[in-house]
């Protein structure tokens, strides 16, 4: 099957019908289409019947503006088609919708907040590579419709239109209440439902979730640190009789919110240190019923997961830990995209950027520990090693469509490997190569795989 990228063209002609689009000879020779008489223009998940008119040594589409209007269809997109004989049917695209948890419809400059320069990337991406997209949100999505309110970015400014059902909805939702919500959550079956459309990272996930699921997969046994739901204050105590220090994490937290490390010395003497928004804060406790008395309130309000603490690596006596952002490809497999170090802050033990960490890429971040020469090799085989295990691990135990995951890695003072969380949603500041990429090869490889599910 013929797959081409073709550019297409809006244009009002007077002596043809409004069902009419002119096809030049060169993409009628290439996707082996009949040179007149009707096919089916399928965009999205919307077909409509359109008669064709071969222009000779063209190599695009016009559309005259109301078939356009009505697919949803900018000029100057550049698209792949797909002819398809059985059905009789054209179809360009993919078109990927995007799903956001806020648009700034009164800033064009920041329409996206954080995600505005990502969003000019990602729609010269698609146009680059025989796509197209749009952001919405929550509030653009019309149930029952077959189409959805939303930001294109088109030469060189955003503008709103609706689209049809799209091929593949990406879920970069960052409010669990929202993604959870009547509304999207029914959007999501009915499109799937309705129109075979595609969603991928459908959900959040939570941290207890994570640990759960991987414990069965064998190849993981080594790198995962004992974990479990903090349901009791023995269970804190048993983890702490068991390791000098044991992590608290809210396990639907992000950004290092919440973040508790907990320190025992000698029998009685424990040191909490708290991640939150004004740096860390360092109490020390007398007993363990001092240390659960200060914390009661915190295990009320939230749910944490308990993870056994681990020596890393550090440079200046900052800890290290380590990104690696892993997607699906053109095939569908999972393959690495980027992997960078980052090193936590001063006065904390966190490494989110947000903490004051500072990224770097891995060979540098290895040379500056205390890692010998021979640990440094066998730690770089090992962290991209466990990412593409730990993917494939959810995928297996996991029953929801991924194909991005940030997955954070740590290596201890001997050189073993370890998991210390994995993001649905992970930040594209973050998780950027550590090198000057027009576009990305993260936002590529996105939009590679978009193709290969819409089987373009």
């Amino acid at each position: 099957m013929t797959k081409l990228k073709v550019k297409i063209t809006v244009q009002q002609t007077s002596t043809v019908s409004e069902t009419t689009v002119a096809i030049g000879s060169q993409v009628i020779s290439k996707l082996k289409l009949p040179s007149r008489g009707s096919i089916i223009l399928q965009y999205g998940n919307t077909q409509t019947t359109v008669h064709i008119l071969s222009i000779p040594k063209w190599n695009g589409l016009r559309l005259q503006p109301n078939l356009a209007s009505n697919l949803g269809l900018l000029s100057g997109s550049q698209l792949s088609c797909v002819y398809r004989p059985s059905s009789n049917t054209l179809t360009i695209g993919p078109l990927i919708g995007v799903i956001i948890r806020r648009i700034k419809a009164s800033d064009p400059e920041n329409l996206l907040g954080n995600n505005s320069s990502f969003g000019r990337e990602f729609a010269e991406a698609c146009n680059l590579y025989g796509a197209s997209m749009f952001f919405f949100t929550h509030d653009d999505i019309h149930l029952d419709q077959p189409y959805v309110s939303g930001w294109t970015y088109h030469e060189d400014q955003w503008r709103k239109s609706h689209f049809p059902i799209p091929n593949i909805i990406y879920n970069r939702l960052t409010s669990r209440s929202i993604e959870s919500s009547t509304t999207v959550q029914q959007f999501m079956r009915d499109s799937k439902l309705n129109y075979d459309t595609q969603t991928f990272n459908e959900k959040y996930l939570n941290k207890n979730e994570v640990f759960d699921a991987l414990k069965h997969e064998g190849i993981l046994t080594h790198s995962l640190p004992e974990s479990h739901l903090l349901l009791n204050s023995n269970m804190l105590k048993t983890m702490l009789a068991k390791y000098p220090s044991v992590f608290l994490k809210p396990i639907k937290g992000s950004l290092g919110k919440g973040i508790i490390r907990v320190r025992r010395e000698g029998a009685n003497t424990y040191h909490c240190h708290t991640v939150s928004m004004g740096g860390l804060r360092r109490q020390t406790y007398p007993t363990f019923a001092k240390l659960i008395t200060a914390m009661s309130g915190k295990f009320k309000s939230a749910s944490y997961q308990i993870q056994q603490g681990v020596d890393l690596i550090a440079v200046n006596g900052r800890p290290v830990d380590f990104r690696a952002l892993v997607q699906r490809n053109s095939k569908g497999i999972w393959a690495i995209t980027s992997i960078v170090a980052r090193i936590a802050g001063n006065q904390t033990f966190v490494s989110n950027l947000a903490r004051g960490g500072t990224l770097h890429n891995v060979e540098s971040a290895l040379s500056m520990s205390n890692l010998n020469p021979q640990q440094r090799s066998l730690v770089k085989v090992r962290l991209r090693k466990c990412a593409l295990d730990v993917a494939k691990g959810i995928e297996n135990q996991i029953q929801s469509h991924f194909a991005e995951l940030g997955v954070d890695l740590a290596a201890d003072t001997n050189g073993r490997v370890w998991l210390l969380e994995v993001n649905s949603k992970p930040s594209k500041e973050d998780n950027s190569p550590l090198n000057d990429h027009k576009i990305r090869p993260s936002v590529r490889r996105i939009i590679q795989y978009s193709k290969y599910l819409a089987k373009f």
